[in-house]
């Protein structure tokens, strides 16, 4: 089960994601009981009043349902709980200004039941807007426009990779170098369709970590392991047969995606989880097998976080307030990363930077990676009937 709530007066991003308010309760108050069943929404909230308050969401019914309240009028969201089981009880917390509301339920395999409909008066103005859900349809466009996004992209790097390979058999180790960055950064570019080439990604863009023989281990494949043999000193020659296959994997994934999809709760979770990952592994260079790029890496998410905003922006536009704070924290962080690419092409180390850089940097994408959080919650899709 899961609960979220849709704050009116006041918004807290919070650091699991979701947009939560908390209110502490009033020991002397009796929250009121709302029942949710297959026929019956929202029954029980008789005595209407703004401000703080728990309802006990009450599933009399024998199917889980999704309880939502909004404004009858628009459907816009202020509170949400999902997965409620039948015969359960659950708290909803919200922070109610003046307007009109109802319970909306949605149980499993069946349509959904407006309440009855209560307006709210004495209290604050609803400072805030709520949030419109997003239905699947909603997400058609943006589906479409990212999967030609990646489309793309995987052309880019399948025709990088074989550029690599190319390289790599002609035994020029500071080419073949300068070849892995751009095939890796074309990669990396590609952050919110990672669950949908499935196991393609381990193959491509996996590291040792878990595996028996560590980086000696012959699963060991991709584009960390040809990393570690270009900046090892290990023979070119040898090296071929793992250019080979990164590219013959990276062909593999460009054909296996022309037949798949980017799930749709995955555009809005990816905004935020490539800069969470950005943070564990590529700020701490715990992915780095010599060639010290992490921050060019991090550079590479940078840019698959515009490309799923971009795409999401008129969903997120009249739905997130902070979105322009977001666009504002993406062009400091890409200022700050830009700085660690040195004149002669090369980046500096996680290692390199200096305290200063090293804390600016990390509070940048730390805040950034904050102010994406919500997104996921907002761009979930959700039903509606």
């Amino acid at each position: 089960m899961r609960t979220r709530w849709i704050v009116v007066a006041v918004v807290v991003a919070a650091a699991a994601g979701a947009v939560v308010a908390f209110w502490p309760g009033d020991a002397a108050a009796v929250d009121p009981e709302i029942a949710v069943s297959r026929s019956a929404c929202g029954t029980g909230w008789t005595d209407p009043k703004p401000g703080p308050q728990t309802f006990r969401l009450h599933n009399t019914g024998s199917v889980t349902a999704e309880v939502d309240l909004i404004d009858p009028a628009t459907g816009v969201l202020y509170g949400e709980v999902e997965g409620l089981g039948a015969a359960t009880t659950r708290p909803l917390q919200v922070n109610l200004g003046n307007g009109s509301y109802a319970f909306r339920c949605l149980p499993e395999d069946a349509g959904a039941i407006v309440g009855p409909a209560v307006r709210i008066t004495g209290g604050a103005e609803r400072t805030g807007p709520g949030v419109a859900p997003v239905t699947h349809d909603d997400l058609l466009g943006p589906l479409k426009a990212y999967q030609q996004h990646v489309s793309t992209g995987l052309g880019e790097l399948v025709a990088n990779t074989d550029a690599l390979k190319n390289t790599v058999h002609g035994g020029d180790r500071a080419a073949s170098q300068a070849a892995w960055l751009t095939a890796h950064l074309a990669y990396e570019r590609l952050g919110a369709a990672y669950d949908a080439f499935g196991d393609s990604d381990g193959a491509l863009n996996g590291t040792a970590d878990g595996l028996p023989g560590g980086s000696a281990d012959p699963g060991f494949t991709g584009f960390h392991r040809l990393e570690q043999g270009l900046w090892h000193g290990e023979d070119l020659g040898a090296l071929a047969a793992v250019a080979d296959q990164l590219d013959t994997d990276a062909r593999a994934l460009q054909t296996s995606f022309a037949d798949s999809q980017v799930d749709g709760n995955d555009l809005g979770l990816r905004a935020h989880e490539i800069m969470e990952n950005t943070l564990q592994f590529e700020l701490t260079g715990r992915t780095d097998y010599g060639s010290g790029t992490n921050l060019a890496t991090a550079r590479a998410n940078l840019d698959g976080t515009r490309a799923v905003l971009d795409v999401l922006r008129p969903l997120l536009t009249p739905r997130y307030p902070d979105l322009s704070k977001v666009d504002s924290w993406l062009d400091r962080t890409q200022k700050a990363l830009d700085a660690a690419h040195r004149p002669d092409g090369t980046w500096i180390r996680p290692a390199e930077l200096s305290l200063q850089q090293r804390q600016k940097l990390n509070a940048d994408v730390s805040e950034l990676t904050e102010l994406l959080a919500p997104i996921a919650a907002i761009a979930e899709p959700r039903r509606v009937s």
